[in-house]
C-alpha cells in the first residue's frame, strides 16, 4: 500500500504511540513462547498478534491453560491485519488492537461474537468499557485490556508542578525553550484543542485556524520536536523540563531512576486511548482463545501487563490495583484514576477531509 492508501485504511488511533513502544522492545517482530512445563506445552497452544506489552514473560507466564505463541506488530490495525490475511487458516486465535478499531474490524468478519457473561464487565472501569465500541448490533467483539492518556509529562525540580495542570503552559512564554513535543498530530492538535475549550469531537475544519494559531506559539517556543524516544530522552538528559502529549506510558518505568520525572492530565483534561483483546473467527480454538482473554482481564494479569517492561498504562479491571505495589500505583497515579477518566476524552477519528486538513495543519507546523 501507498502511505496515502494506508493513511486512509488504518484509522490513526496512537499508532506512532505504538511504534515507539514496539521499537524499544526486545521482542518487536519475534516469536514468544512463554508458559508451563514441556507436558502440558506440547497439548495445547495459542497464537496472538498483539502489541509489545502483551507479550511480556511475567504476563503470559501466569496463564496455566497453554502456551502461548505472541507476534508483535507496531504499525497499526491494517499491519496485523495482513498478518493475518497472508496466514493459514487457523493460525491465529487472539487478536488485541486499539479498541477504536473494534467495529470496523468486527464487522470485517475478523473477530468472533463473545459472550459478555464470561468476562468481569462490571469491575471493568465504566469509562473504558464503552459498549460501542467493543460491540456492533449488541454483540461483544472484543473485551477492553488496558488504557492510557495523552497529557503532560514533566521534571518537578524545574518546572512549578502546578503549571502543568493548565494546558496553557504549553504556549506559555514562562517555558520557552523548554517544552519537546511528541510529533504526532492527533493527540497534540487534539491536546491544544482541549485547551482552547474544543473538545475532540469539537474539532473541525472550521476551527483548525484557532489551534493552529496556538500550534505556532508552542512551535515558536519549543526545544524540539521528535519521537518518543527522542522528547523521553531529552526530558531524561534536561534538554527539556517538559513533554507534550505524554503520560504514564512515556516516563511512569522511569520514576524509580528518576523521581523528579512526573505526569498529569491537566484540569481541562486529556486524552485517553483504550487497547482490546478478541478472538480471531478463524481460529479451531476459540474456546480456549476466549479463556486466555478471561485470563487477560483477570486481576493479577491485569497488573502484569500494566507494569510490562515494554511500557507501563493502566489496567482496564479496577481490581487491578490490589495487585499493585505502592510504589507502581504511584508511579501511575492510581488514586486519581477517577479524576483522569471524568476529564478525558477518547481520541476523535473524523472524516478524511478533516484528516487531511489536520494532516496539512500539521505540516506547516513541523515546517514553521
Amino acid at each position: 500500500m501507498t502511505r496515502e492508501t494506508a493513511r486512509r485504511f488504518v484509522p490513526k488511533t496512537g499508532v506512532d504511540r505504538r511504534a515507539f513502544l514496539g521499537a524499544t522492545a526486545s521482542t518487536i517482530a519475534t516469536l514468544t513462547l512463554i508458559g508451563l512445563p514441556e507436558t502440558v506445552r506440547a497439548q495445547e497452544e495459542l497464537a496472538a498478534i498483539v502489541w509489545c506489552d502483551h507479550s511480556d514473560p511475567s504476563f503470559l507466564d501466569g496463564f496455566a491453560g497453554a502456551r502461548v505463541r505472541t507476534k508483535d506488530y507496531d504499525a497499526g490495525t491494517g499491519a496485523a491485519i495482513s498478518v493475518i490475511e497472508q496466514s493459514q487458516p487457523g493460525e491465529w486465535d487472539i487478536f488485541v488492537l486499539d479498541s477504536v478499531d473494534v467495529p470496523w474490524v468486527a464487522e470485517s468478519g475478523l473477530l468472533s461474537e463473545l459472550n459478555g457473561d464470561d468476562y468481569p464487565m462490571d469491575d471493568i472501569f465504566e469509562q473504558v468499557r464503552q459498549p460501542s465500541l467493543h460491540s456492533v448490533g449488541g454483540k461483544l467483539y472484543a473485551v477492553p485490556t488496558t488504557f492510557g492518556y495523552n497529557g503532560i509529562c514533566y521534571n518537578s525540580g524545574k518546572v512549578d508542578a502546578a503549571d502543568m495542570r493548565r494546558m496553557s503552559a504549553l504556549w506559555d512564554p514562562k517555558y520557552e525553550g523548554r517544552i519537546a513535543i511528541y510529533d504526532y498530530y492527533i493527540p497534540i492538535i487534539q491536546l491544544v484543542g482541549i485547551g482552547l475549550g474544543i473538545v475532540p469531537n469539537e474539532v473541525s475544519i472550521e476551527n483548525l485556524p484557532r489551534i493552529g494559531e496556538k500550534l505556532f506559539e508552542m512551535k515558536k517556543l519549543a526545544a524540539m520536536v521528535g519521537d518518543v524516544v527522542s522528547v523521553q530522552t531529552a526530558l531524561v538528559s534536561g534538554d527539556a523540563d517538559i513533554i507534550a502529549g505524554g503520560s504514564a506510558w512515556t516516563v511512569a518505568s522511569l520514576r524509580s531512576e528518576h523521581p523528579g520525572i512526573d505526569w498529569v492530565l491537566p484540569d481541562e483534561g486529556g486524552l485517553r486511548w483504550t487497547t482490546a483483546a478478541g478472538v480471531i473467527s478463524g481460529s479451531n480454538k476459540k474456546e480456549l482463545a476466549a479463556e486466555f482473554i478471561q485470563y487477560m482481564v483477570s486481576p493479577a494479569a491485569q497488573a502484569d501487563l500494566a507494569t510490562a517492561e515494554c511500557y507501563w498504562k493502566m489496567p482496564a479491571n479496577a481490581k487491578a490495583g490490589d495487585h499493585l505495589s505502592a510504589a507502581d500505583q504511584d508511579s501511575l497515579h492510581w488514586d486519581r484514576q477517577a479524576d483522569f477518566l471524568s476529564k478525558s476524552h477518547n481520541y476523535f477519528i473524523g472524516g478524511a477531509d478533516l484528516d487531511k486538513a489536520m494532516l496539512d495543519l500539521w505540516g506547516e507546523f513541523l515546517a514553521a
